[in-house]
């Protein structure tokens, strides 16, 4: 096997570069995807009429079409239909296609984590003379957060590595130079292994974090 070790570490230092852009798609896309997934799964929660069934039915089409082709739709197909958004850029048309892909998978982890909430401590912050809009922010909102976020933290990483399918609108990011270099040096595994091998390294990174932040929220909730 004809691998060159000294190649992939040329190749890492042409690589990190991109890697903000990379970085850059995933966090704003998940702040936005939490704050969508969020109200949607409140909706739910609360089962408010016809809202409730607008949010089934968004859960349900984002969650069944595939990452690719809502990419697509949004960067190609929105301006058709709207001329004025000719101009979206690439990466704006990502963050918005991963934001409304990734809120529907949070809105029912956050749906359920609400459920998993005893109801007996919403009634009882009601008795205390609280609004409802307390009792979910000073109790019901922290303790679904705290046990919605294993499964958050899963969300994040995926999204992380489906980042690299947004090279198909034209955006280059970490995977897409990486497909540029190994085009040009025909070493197409050790480019793509190094390319690897830094996404590997991100998820190891987020998921101490992660960790590290459950440790300390778990606190609060040790008897």
């Amino acid at each position: 096997m004809d691998l060159d070790p000294g190649y992939m570490l040329g190749v890492l230092p042409e690589l990190l570069p991109y890697l903000p852009v990379t970085l850059l798609i995933a966090v704003v896309s998940m702040v936005l995807a939490v704050l969508l997934g969020l109200v949607l799964a409140l909706i739910r929660f609360a089962r408010i009429p016809v809202l409730d069934q607008i949010a089934q039915l968004y859960i349900s089409l984002f969650r069944g079409i595939p990452t690719l082709v809502q990419l697509f739709l949004i960067y190609y197909g929105l301006p058709q239909l709207f001329p004025a958004m000719s101009t979206m850029s690439a990466l704006t048309a990502a963050i918005i296609g991963f934001s409304l892909k990734e809120a529907s998978y949070l809105a029912e982890i956050f749906r359920a984590a609400l459920a998993s909430v005893d109801r007996g401590q919403y009634e009882a912050g009601l008795a205390t003379g609280m609004t409802r809009v307390q009792v979910y922010r000073r109790y019901i909102i922290p303790q679904a957060a705290f046990n919605a976020l294993p499964a958050t933290g899963n969300i994040f990483v995926s999204l992380l590595k489906e980042t690299s399918v947004a090279f198909t609108l034209g955006l280059t990011e970490i995977f897409a130079e990486a497909k540029i270099i190994a085009s040009s040096s025909f070493r197409f595994f050790e480019t793509f292994l190094v390319v690897g091998l830094v996404y590997w390294v991100m998820v190891v990174v987020y998921s101490w974090l992660q960790q590290r932040l459950e440790q300390r929220l778990g606190r609060a909730y040790r008897r």
